[in-house]
C-alpha cells in the first residue's frame, strides 16, 4: 500500500482510485521574506586636485642652522672635545648654507577641477516569495485513513 502512495506522488497525480484505496496528494506552500540585491548606477561630481611643478628658492639660513647643529654634534662625537664640536659646526654650517641655497622643484596642488564619477551601488530590499513547504498524502484503505507528510 505504501508503494502505491509513493508511486502516485512520483507521477504527480493529485487523486487516484485503485480498488478500495482512495488517495490524494496536497502540495503546501508558504510565504517567506528574502533580501534581494538591487544594483544601480549612481553618479556625482567630485573635485579632484590638479598638480603642477613650482620652483622654490632655497633657504640658506635654515640650511646653515641645520648644518651647524648636525656638524657640531658630529664634531663632538668624533673628536671628543669642544674644539672638534666648534670646527664641525663651522663646516656643517657652510655645507648646510650651500645646500639650502639651491633652488628646488616641488610638486604642489595648483587648482581643482570637477570630475564626473559613477559607481555601482547595491542595496537590499525585502521581497515576499511563495515557496514550496511540503506535501501531504492522504489515503483510505479498507475504511482506515492514513496521512503521510514529506518534502519532495
Amino acid at each position: 500500500m505504501f508503494k502505491l502512495a509513493i508511486a502516485l506522488v512520483l507521477l504527480g497525480t493529485t487523486a487516484a482510485t485503485a480498488g478500495n484505496v482512495n488517495a490524494t496528494v496536497t502540495h503546501k506552500f508558504k510565504n517567506v521574506w528574502r533580501e534581494v540585491p538591487t544594483t544601480s548606477k549612481q553618479c556625482y561630481n567630485k573635485e579632484v586636485p590638479i598638480y603642477g611643478t613650482v620652483r622654490r628658492q632655497g633657504d640658506a639660513a635654515g640650511g646653515a642652522l641645520l648644518g651647524m647643529i648636525l656638524g657640531g654634534v658630529t664634531g663632538k662625537v668624533i673628536s671628543g672635545n669642544d674644539k672638534g664640536a666648534a670646527g664641525g659646526a663651522v663646516i656643517g654650517g657652510l655645507i648646510g648654507a650651500d645646500q639650502g641655497s639651491k633652488p628646488r622643484n616641488e610638486t604642489v596642488i595648483t587648482g581643482y577641477r570637477n570630475k564626473r564619477v559613477c559607481e555601482k551601488v547595491t542595496s537590499w530590499q525585502n521581497e515576499k516569495q511563495r515557496v514550496y513547504s511540503h506535501s501531504i498524502i492522504r489515503w483510505t484503505e479498507n475504511g482506515v485513513t492514513n496521512t503521510l507528510e514529506f518534502q519532495r
